[in-house]
């Protein structure tokens, strides 16, 4: 139950929400008068050091004050009951070590947000959580006190303003204590219900829109990087592997066909001989759809022209690639092609088709033509030119021709990439 609902039902007196608060402003003032120290000390200590540059590190980590003062407060938050468990909201570092922590810290926006907070909480807000309990409960105890005093002392003083020198007067203002304390235990409810709200707003965990999409983007990278270093695994695998076997089994049974004289064995070994010869005939073609070899040694130009002497339907290639692009790029792009074109030789009914394109101002453009009715399944091409931050256009009038222009903004790769 939240302290709102408390605060709207009966047993709140009765209840250990009154506390809470209490524990909650009171823990916010004695952190914030350390804060206050902290900020205030760091700035002025890494100030006056600055000149030298021994105050820098000193003012970075002012700087970054912000974060375990963000922590304290969500865990105060969650340990008082004043509201559940907030996230932090920061990113993990794209590598690991001290400085691309403090770089990835620097650049989020929830860095300086829990900075402005501590500020606040340093400036403005402890002085009213202490403000607030000596209000709603220091006067009102002070006043129920006043019997005591009064046996004590032989007078008592009611807030400081005037002098009660009989018992009727201090059990009046000991009742009126009681009272304004019932209140004041409903005040401290509003007050620390509105603090742990401006945490929650404040310090709950945010993302932008831009960062938001940033970071899917990023994550979506990821994974194509990932499905695409184990295609070339998978691709190695049976290269090296159950490629090798069926050639040397292949070569096995044909010599075992010329040590056997005509008959029923010679009839199954040539049978055997030609359904190898057709599985090793399968299995190239699966490794070269699951990555082409020619990809990797030779490059996108040399692929793509390898796919067009592949295709059923005759293709006028002009593609010139001066440079060796990167690998997700030359990837995306010779997949893009191959499904093109099977698409075009299943569905278009084309009788020739064209792949024409080349690298300039700092992007790769393909373009893929038929002369047949277009095709489907182009959802999947365009997902795999979107995670690099290319588009892909389609223009199919009914009738045809058709159209597919992709572009893929990228830079050549280096001349020291081992992979060039």
């Amino acid at each position: 139950m939240s302290v709102w609902r408390a605060l709207a039902g009966r047993g709140y007196l009765r209840s250990a929400w009154p506390w809470r608060a209490v524990a909650y402003l009171a823990g916010g003032a004695l952190l914030g008068a350390v804060v206050l120290v902290v900020v205030l000390g760091g700035l002025v200590v890494g100030g006056a050091l600055a000149v030298v540059l021994l105050g820098l590190p000193l003012l970075v980590l002012t700087a970054l004050a912000g974060i375990p003062v963000a922590a304290v407060e969500r865990w105060r938050l969650r340990v008082t009951g004043m509201g559940p468990a907030l996230g932090g909201g920061h990113r993990v570092p794209d590598a690991p070590g001290l400085w691309a922590w403090l770089v990835t810290r620097v650049r989020e926006a929830a860095t300086w947000r829990e900075l402005a907070y501590a500020v606040l909480l340093g400036l403005v807000l402890w002085p009213l959580d202490a403000l607030v309990l000596f209000c709603a409960l220091g006067i009102p105890l002070s006043m129920v006190a006043a019997p005591v005093f009064l046996a004590l002392d032989g007078e008592a003083k009611a807030v400081k303003l005037w002098t009660v020198g009989t018992w009727p007067g201090a059990l009046g203002v000991a009742v009126l204590g009681l009272a304004l304390l019932a209140t004041g235990a409903y005040a401290l409810g509003v007050v620390a219900g509105a603090r742990a709200e401006l945490v929650r707003a404040v310090l709950g965990a945010k993302e932008d829109d831009g960062e938001r999409v940033l970071h899917l983007v990023r994550s979506r990278a990821r994974l194509v990087d990932a499905f695409e270093a184990e295609r070339r695994r998978i691709e190695r695998d049976l290269h090296d592997g159950a490629q090798q076997r069926l050639v040397a089994l292949t070569m096995s049974l044909g010599l075992a066909r010329l040590d056997v004289p005509p008959g029923p064995l010679a009839d199954q070994l040539a049978k055997a001989h030609t359904e190898a010869g057709q599985a090793l005939a399968d299995l190239r073609e699966l490794i070269h759809g699951i990555h082409p070899k020619v990809l990797t040694d030779y490059g996108l130009e040399a692929a793509v022209a390898d796919a067009a002497d592949r295709s059923p339907v005759p293709v006028d290639l002009d593609l010139h690639l001066p440079e060796r692009l990167p690998q997700p790029v030359e990837s995306a792009a010779y997949f893009v092609v191959g499904e093109a074109l099977a698409n075009v030789a299943r569905h278009s009914g084309a009788n020739r088709a064209a792949v024409s394109g080349g690298y300039g101002d700092g992007r790769l453009t393909l373009h893929i033509r038929d002369d047949g009715r277009g095709g489907t399944g182009l959802t999947g091409l365009a997902d795999r030119v979107s995670v690099l931050d290319g588009t892909l256009s389609l223009s199919s009038p009914p009738g045809g021709p058709t159209l597919l222009r992709v572009e893929i903004p990228c830079r050549p790769r280096p001349s020291t990439d081992p992979c060039a």
